[in-house]
């Protein structure tokens, strides 16, 4: 059953089934919307339609209501309307996209996300492997917010609703689409679910981190007790007793003159140079991310009543991944991890997918060689014990050389390696490259597609086509369209990697739902986690790859066989009979830092 929901006059929802009438069955005022939506859920558990699940879902839940799928019409609508599988449908101009809908970056006139330039391509691979290998190559922390379509008006709602069902019927890949749009839809609500929810996270934990790393709280205008005596250091190593640590300028100009001949201050770059300031230098710079990233002041503005509420944007990137506004929930650094602590009588099971991308790679192109070497074991060491590079390091380095498109360094030496052991695999991000060097889209698994260059690279490129160009316009040109076949090189895999992530997680929330079943068991303490989940497991965090279950400690390996159970599924859903696993590292802990240990 799908029931379409929108507004009908002021104050009022409209509630449709489409399959039976265009006209509403029920109109009720929306503070009853909750009572009414909980009674649908347990007699005909529906698909909601509505335009915007983040305008729509948080009323329900604040009210104890989860609702078990939906379909978002605006996230269908960035899928659809820009996916190369839908393009003959879209310009037979039948489908025309209705105004209300928010536009996405390039038709708003706002900047496509940033492309790694080619003298950077180097360092976006050290970016990945920063300090004691964490990722450091986050969603952006701001996405353009969707325009309040709270108010739009049921037949409004039905409109669009017909129209995206129509262009998916037309489209070149219809199954595909529509389980990208349910789980694009499935991701809308566990966004909501997981701000809902929080994260668990212990104050006096974190304040302890903050002391022992930082030295103690200081007064306002004043940094901290460590960072200080670093930075003493720091200028006394230079022979620079005034320059600005804080100011990358003032830093590159004294490192030069201290004969330490740098193009950044970034912490890969200072690590290639031997000098007794780099050490220093390098802690001060980790310190003063933690300071202005998660310290006090973060603590005061984002966590509230034990919990960590960011505002996670489902499909806020290009590629699908998802951004947030605010908050940094995608960049938790590893000293504050500590902090995440279950409510007393729960634990946390926490569980990433081993190396995603090189496996989603592996099964967009069917290359059996490359699966072969992550089957029961460490990706990366399967690269090695099929004598491809000599050591774990060497195999990261070149699968991240590959993705990235590195052709120079230790990653460029390394990929035409994997070319010659894994040709379909690289073949396919090979092409992926070149259509976006000519400037086309490329498309993920299930269909969603890359966003065009934008004007100013277009531009570059015809400039260099008339017969007045210069060998400098010829060679930016070049140099641009390298740059974007890096992004669309990269694009496909880590938009399936997203794919695959989704299908997980919403395979693994049905599963956390039956598992509490309809009565909690006798050892559920209720948690903090407000009335929708105050005695079920539910999801509280996610990264890309990883995600944390909150769980009453009676359900814990239960919960972890489902884990597993849904990383499995997803596989399936994607890749078929294709024989590519995604093992997990799974852990069952206390605290969110115990899983690494």
């Amino acid at each position: 059953m799908r029931i379409v929901v929108g507004a009908m006059g002021p104050g009022r929802v409209a509630l449709v089934d489409p399959s039976v009438s265009i006209a509403p069955f029920d109109t009720v005022p929306l503070h009853d919307l909750p009572g009414v939506v909980r009674a649908l859920e347990a007699t005909h558990r529906p698909r909601w339609i509505w335009a915007d699940t983040r305008r729509w879902y948080p009323r329900l839940l604040a009210e104890g209501v989860r609702v078990e799928r939906c379909h978002d019409l605006v996230l269908a609508s960035a899928i659809l309307d820009h996916s190369t599988a839908t393009t003959a449908a879209r310009d037979d101009g039948m489908y025309a996209r209705p105004e209300w809908l928010p536009l996405g970056p390039a038709e708003a006139g706002q900047p496509i996300p940033a492309v790694p330039a080619a003298s950077a391509a180097h360092s976006a691979l050290f970016e990945l492997l920063d300090f004691d290998g964490e990722a450091d190559a986050a969603a952006p922390e701001t996405a353009a917010g969707p325009r309040d379509v709270l108010g739009v008006p049921v037949d409004a709602v039905l409109a669009e609703h017909a129209r995206q069902l129509a262009l998916v019927a037309a489209s070149e890949r219809p199954g595909a689409l529509r389980l990208l749009l349910a789980a694009e839809s499935a991701g809308a609500l566990i966004g909501a679910e997981l701000h809902a929810a929080g994260l668990p996270w212990h104050r006096g934990v974190h304040e302890r981190v903050l002391e022992t790393e930082l030295g103690p709280k200081p007064a306002p205008g004043r940094k901290p007790a460590r960072m200080e005596e670093l930075a003493t250091e720091v200028r006394t190593l230079l022979g620079a007793p005034a320059v600005n640590l804080d100011s990358q300028v003032d830093l590159l100009k004294a490192l030069r003159r201290a004969g330490i001949q740098v193009e950044s201050t970034s912490r890969w770059e200072l690590r290639e140079h031997d000098h007794p300031a780099i050490e220093p230098l390098v802690a001060y710079k980790k310190l003063a991310r933690l300071l202005s990233a998660n310290a006090w002041s973060w603590l005061d503005e984002w966590v509230v009543d034990g919990r960590f509420r960011p505002d996670y944007v489902p499909g806020g990137t290009a590629t699908g991944r998802w951004a947030t506004s605010g908050g940094g929930a995608l960049q938790l650094p590893k000293n504050v991890r500590s902090a995440v602590v279950a409510d007393p009588g729960w634990t946390l099971v926490v569980a990433d997918a081993a190396q995603l991308e090189p496996r989603v790679l592996a099964g967009l192109a069917h290359d059996q060689a490359m699966a072969a070497a992550g089957r029961g074991r460490d990706f990366y060491s399967g690269i090695v014990g099929a004598g491809v590079v000599e050591t774990r390091d060497q195999a990261k380095v070149a699968i991240l050389g590959a993705m990235y498109g590195a052709t120079t360094g230790e990653s460029g030496r390394l990929v035409p390696r994997l070319a010659r052991a894994y040709p379909r695999a690289m073949a396919l991000v090979d092409r992926a490259a070149a259509e976006g060097e000519r400037g086309a889209s490329v498309t993920t698994l299930l269909g969603r597609s890359s966003p065009a260059p934008g004007a100013e690279w277009r531009a570059t490129q015809s400039l260099a086509s008339q017969p007045d160009a210069t060998s400098v316009d010829e060679r930016r040109a070049r140099s641009r369209a390298r740059d974007w076949g890096r992004f669309t090189r990269n694009f496909v895999v880590q938009g399936t990697a997203a794919e695959w992530a989704l299908c997980w997680m919403a395979g693994l929330r049905s599963r956390l739902v039956s598992i509490a079943g309809d009565a909690p068991g006798p050892g559920a303490i209720a948690s903090r986690s407000g009335p929708a989940f105050e005695r079920m497991p539910h999801l509280v965090y996610y990264l890309h790859d990883e995600i944390i279950v909150h769980t009453p400690a009676e359900y814990a390996d239960d919960v972890a066989a489902a884990v597993v159970e849904s990383a499995t599924e997803a596989g399936r859903l994607l890749f078929g009979d294709f024989p590519v696993e995604f093992p997990l590292d799974l852990a069952i802990v206390e605290s969110y830092a115990s899983a690494d240990a």
